[in-house]
């Protein structure tokens, strides 16, 4: 009976293990199925992330408008190559960068007339530099409508933004905007702390160009205000100006502020950069120094630059290096 009792519960385990051996089997090659295909599929969504990251790497860098460090000797190297005697003297210029002024590599700028605005807003931006005093005292948004119902400047519907002339009754409405954004960028990307975080939110904004170009024609007309009133001051004999108001008023081109924008402003963007007297405004409206390294003046006093020539202790340091005037390069130190 025992011997009975054992061979049955043999024969039952044998049966049972025999049904989940079975079950077993298919268990395990559906596992492997479904590993398989799920390896696949991670192999598959792998290849596609990477394709669709490629692209949109290359749409970004292609639409970059400041472009990322490159090697300074090695930029001068290829773009002034031969023998010529300009090709020569740009290489020792850039090679007297290098080794005496201590710039290593430069970042190129896109190569149009919004060059030095771009090349300036692009460092106030990434170096977290915070509005100018008097831009925290006073609301930018408000210039417009100040200039138009207070002051009385209804010519302003002639303004120009960049290649787009002569919007009329537009005008207004399209610099608030302008206004808004500037403000709204500055303020943000300047109260973020973390450096690499502020380095991408500006590369994010100046790859953008309907953002970016917003920004340049608010620049354009804050210098705008800032000229009438001082060009009201000295008509009214108040408080005296900056020097830099009188020496763009002694221009045959700008005696007053309606002549500097439709001969100066409007054409910013479109067909001509700042000149020298605006760059000096631009410093001082925005308290920094901007610091010029002109390569086509190398060895001549007039090699290194600063914008304006007097400028306050505490004011930040931004650099610019250009070899014709015309177009910018930011130098990394």
């Amino acid at each position: 009976e025992v011997r009975s009792w054992t061979t049955t519960t043999k024969e039952s385990l044998c049966f049972m293990w025999q049904k989940v051996k079975v079950q077993l089997m298919l268990s395990m090659s559906f596992l492997a199925a479904v590993f398989w295909y799920c390896r696949r599929l991670y192999s598959f969504l792998a290849q596609q992330l990477k394709r669709w990251s490629n692209y949109l790497q290359r749409k970004l860098m292609r639409n970059l408008s400041v472009l990322s460090e490159v090697d300074l000797l090695g930029y001068s190297a290829r773009e002034w190559k031969g023998e010529t005697k300009q090709a020569k003297y740009m290489r020792e210029a850039y090679e007297e960068l290098f080794w005496n002024c201590h710039i290593k590599y430069l970042r190129q700028v896109r190569r149009d007339n919004y060059s030095v605005l771009r090349a300036v807003l692009f460092q106030i931006f990434n170096q977290g530099i915070p509005f100018p005093s008097w831009m925290k005292e006073r609301d930018i948004l408000k210039f417009p409508e100040k200039l138009l119902y207070s002051q009385g400047c209804n010519w302003i519907q002639q303004y120009s933004f960049g290649s787009e002339r002569y919007t009329g009754p537009n005008a207004f409405g399209k610099l608030r905007k302008c206004m808004e954004a500037l403000k709204t960028n500055w303020a943000e990307i300047s109260t973020t702390k973390d450096h690499e975080e502020r380095g991408n939110m500006c590369n994010t904004l100046f790859s953008d160009e309907s953002k970016e170009y917003k920004l340049y024609e608010a620049i354009k007309f804050i210098m705008l205000y800032e000229t009438v009133e001082a060009y009201e001051q000295i008509k009214n004999r108040e408080k005296p100006v900056h020097n830099l108001f009188n020496l763009l008023f002694a221009r045959d081109s700008s005696p007053d502020p309606l002549s500097f924008m439709m001969n100066h402003l409007n054409s910013i963007g479109d067909s001509i950069c700042l000149d020298q007297v605006e760059l000096f405004l631009l410093g001082y409206l925005l308290e920094v120094k901007i610091r010029v390294y002109r390569l086509h003046m190398f060895n001549t006093e007039e090699f290194q630059v600063n914008y304006p020539d007097v400028y306050r202790r505490e004011w930040n340091e931004i650099s610019l290096l250009t070899e014709d005037d015309r177009y910018y390069h930011i130098p990394l130190f």
